[in-house]
């Protein structure tokens, strides 16, 4: 002991006293939270300390162009999240997954919404435990659509606070999952809110690829100030040329047109699901006004059936590894019959027998 105290460092205090100065496991570290290098490997290179800085150093740089060329946004969903944001007067956050498919030329075209269990307010959107979360994915595989997007719904916030930290990590995350790491994809993310008149606004976004590399990092990390990611203090973000402790959350937007329309092969009338919280509920009177409609102004009853949220309702009823696949095919091919046994089920479920 006495021979690591004679090798340990001495500082002399203002009365002149000499004493063992305290080790600081931040200044042994190779930087902030890691290892001295000595602990990674005992003999460095100039190159070698230079290369190993370097991957934690992050020059700021805007991407002018994301992987995603368009969204093409089914006007009922758009008008469907846009009445549910306006039941609060938009003083509510909310968060939905948007369903449907990529095209070749690299645009997300979006044929349905489902909104996950959760529990908005003015601030944030607490998610909740989905236990349908994997049936709502198996359910689009049926009908050959995919979770191509999200979408978010905030109260009106100050000129150019577009996203806050936890909707680019959001944002982010939801990129990586699609790109299974860091990579192109055309996974889109569509804010909702209102102007100074009420008039709604839907916008098109997508984050850099740096975005999602600092998360997947962890080098960025949800700050005090909403409208900036802080800097993790073991990484170094450079803003022209300047160290920045947080960035700007506008640094890792990218804008992605959006265009409406009003064709599909789904019908969007049924209530969607998970929005108990604010009165609205899946019922079985919802399922015979539905079914009832089938025969009037053209409708068969495979249109009317055609409906990803009341395809979700039924999964609570009907098998979804047997009878929902069956379905599912009628309504992929409209050429495949639905079965007599399967119309006088759908009759019973909705209290018509």
């Amino acid at each position: 002991m006495a021979h690591e105290a004679a090798k340990a460092p001495r500082m002399v205090d203002a009365d002149g006293t000499v004493r063992v100065a305290e080790a600081s496991s931040k200044q042994r570290g190779f930087r902030p939270g890691m290892l001295p290098l000595r602990a990674m490997k005992m003999h460095w290179t100039l190159t070698d300390f230079l290369d190993m800085d370097n991957r934690f150093v992050y020059k700021m740089k805007r991407q002018e162009e994301g992987a995603c060329k368009g969204v093409e946004l089914q006007t009922a969903v758009a008008l469907d999240f846009q009445s549910v944001l306006r039941q609060t007067a938009f003083q509510q956050c909310r968060v939905g997954y948007l369903y449907g498919h990529f095209t070749d030329d690299g645009r997300a075209v979006v044929k349905a919404l489902y909104e996950p269990p959760q529990r908005g307010t003015a601030i944030d959107v607490e998610l909740h435990e989905d236990p349908r979360a994997e049936i709502v994915d198996k359910l689009a595989g049926l009908l050959n659509m995919q979770k191509v997007g999200w979408i978010f719904g905030h109260p009106p916030r100050e000129e150019g606070f577009h996203f806050s930290s936890p909707e680019v990590f959001m944002a982010a995350e939801q990129q990586l999952e699609a790109a299974e790491g860091v990579g192109d994809t055309p996974f889109v993310t569509v804010k909702v809110t209102c102007d100074a008149e009420g008039r709604a606004l839907v916008e098109g976004y997508q984050v850099s690829k740096q975005a999602m590399e600092m998360v997947a990092e962890g080098a960025l990390e949800i700050g005090e100030n909403p409208g900036e990611c802080a800097v993790n203090e073991t990484f170094t973000a450079l803003v022209e040329a300047k160290e920045a402790k947080a960035v700007d959350n506008n640094f890792f937007l990218i804008n992605v047109a959006i265009t409406q329309t009003d064709e599909s092969d789904l019908v969007y009338s049924f209530p969607v699901a998970n929005r108990d919280d604010l009165g609205i509920l899946q019922t079985q009177q919802d399922l015979r006004r539905q079914i009832e409609s089938a025969g009037k102004q053209g409708w068969s009853l495979i249109d009317r059936l055609a409906d990803f949220q009341l395809l979700l309702y039924l999964t609570s009823a009907l098998d979804v590894d047997t009878d929902i696949p069956r379905l599912c095919e009628s309504i992929k091919d409209r050429s495949v019959p639905l079965d007599d046994g399967f119309k006088i089920l759908l009759n019973c479920l909705a209290g018509l027998e």
